[in-house]
């Protein structure tokens, strides 16, 4: 099917376009820019530099992607914006292309959820099924894994990671990696424990949910310390799959966890 283009939008005819998108008004398209099928811009959205957006991906009014990052050391280097399939964008969403010094690249995968204002900036890379609320922010660099979500006016520290499953309460500050499935709030934040409401969401089962909380009470309840508490995790708890992830992650820690 062909494909919608607005008469007041700017186009670059070097663009790739698939089939069936819809480009609203007054939105503009660069020259390197490669939209898959069915995507979707609503009015007055600006998509720039080496851009790729996958198949089926909605994106809201005054949407900026892959524009020049707010990094001082960059010196126009061609680096390059990646977005997966059905992606929801809201309004006033900023997403900056990467730098030479962090990858060349800024990684969205798919089925995400991106609320208004919203930033993500250089070289960050985000995951499958992560949520963004209203104008949580990513400082560069920041690794976000699947199905996180990140609540409202959260900031996230340049070089953080946020582990799979993890939950960022609203207006917090996060300066070091938040474990996987657990529950962080606060400035600077704190971990309060396991996420039981979204693995209870997402069909984890009794066992699992047992295991990672007895794995959360050696991390923060008990007087061991982390690497103490690492140890007494790989003794007492085995055949987990979500156990071994929890552990891996804070064993490859640079910024340290948030506890």
């Amino acid at each position: 099917m062909s494909s919608f283009i607005h008469e007041s939008a700017i186009v670059s005819p070097k663009a790739k376009i698939g089939a069936d998108c819809c480009i609203g008004a007054y939105s503009t398209v660069g020259d390197e820019v490669i939209l898959g099928d069915r995507v979707h811009l609503e009015s007055h959205v600006v998509i720039g530099g080496k851009t790729s957006i996958g198949d089926e991906t909605r994106i809201f009014p005054f949407v900026s992607i892959g524009l020049a990052p707010q990094d001082l050391k960059y010196a126009g280097e061609p680096t390059a914006t990646e977005i997966g399939k059905r992606n929801h964008i809201r309004e006033f969403v900023t997403v900056h292309r990467g730098t030479s010094g962090g990858g060349d690249l800024t990684k969205i995968g798919d089925d995400n959820l991106l609320m208004a204002q919203a930033h993500i900036a250089h070289d960050c890379i985000i995951g499958n099924e992560v949520i963004m609320a209203n104008a949580a922010t990513l400082a560069g660099h920041v690794e976000i894994a699947d199905r996180a979500n990140i609540g409202a006016y959260s900031g996230i520290h340049q070089y953080c990671r946020i582990g799979v499953e993890a939950f960022v309460g609203g207006y917090s500050v996060v300066v070091k990696d938040a474990m996987p499935f657990a529950t962080i709030q606060g400035n600077h934040a704190k971990c309060y424990g396991l996420n039981r409401v979204g693995m209870k969401r997402r069909g984890y089962s009794k066992d699992t949910i047992s295991k990672l909380h007895h794995a959360f009470h050696l991390l923060l309840s008990s007087k061991l310390n982390t690497q103490q508490a690492v140890e007494r995790i790989k003794q007492e708890i085995k055949d987990c799959a979500e156990v071994d992830l929890l552990v891996d992650f804070i064993e490859t820690t640079k910024r340290g966890v948030v506890k």
